[in-house]
């Protein structure tokens, strides 16, 4: 029994969903317009206010597609309404980002400057303040993409277990791991 596949998608105002007959949902708000193809087989029906997904058959697959088709359309309609937006801090000395339209340029303590373009639906901003680390700030519609942004971004730099230096999301717990201990 699929608990979340249930649950009707409440619109908020000034969201619109549209259905095509190759079942391409269109989801258009204040923030931008998002466009996710569902499986046929999932039946999507749009009332006035509410978007309610279902599914054929008890099948293990109709099950697993009810639940999935119906987060992604909840975090696009959340997308379009509110947006998304991710942190990330350089910790470490000589760590360094600047954002010039698409161009994020980050100095992460190679003997080269990583010059990363952004995509077009995502907003970047590098803010530097004096003795703090830089923070980068992504913001989009698209949950699947500034995800796929932040984790690019923190490949060039993992986070190391010992001084906890390189990229990591605001707020986020290392864990951290002893140094050597003295010899006996």
């Amino acid at each position: 029994m699929s608990r979340i596949g249930k649950l009707p998608i409440n619109l908020p105002a000034g969201v619109s969903v549209t259905v095509n007959k190759d079942n391409s949902v269109t989801v258009k708000g204040p923030k931008g317009e998002l466009t996710q193809q569902i499986d046929v087989d999932i039946k999507v029906s749009v009332e006035e206010n509410t978007v309610v997904l279902e599914r054929p058959s008890e099948q293990k697959r109709h099950k697993a597609m009810h639940g999935l088709y119906r987060s992604l359309m909840n975090n696009m309609v959340f997308g379009v309404a509110e947006g998304y937006k991710l942190q990330q801090e350089l910790v470490g000395v000589g760590f360094r980002a600047t954002s010039n339209g698409q161009i994020l340029e980050l100095a992460l303590g190679y003997s080269h400057l990583i010059h990363m373009e952004i995509a077009p639906e995502v907003n970047v901003t590098a803010v530097t303040e004096k003795r703090a680390n830089p923070i980068i700030t992504l913001e989009s519609c698209d949950k699947q993409l500034i995800g796929q942004v932040a984790a690019k971004i923190r490949s060039f730099r993992k986070p190391e277990p010992y001084k906890g230096k390189g990229v990591k999301f605001v707020g986020e717990q290392l864990r951290r791991k002893a140094g050597k201990s003295a010899g006996k």
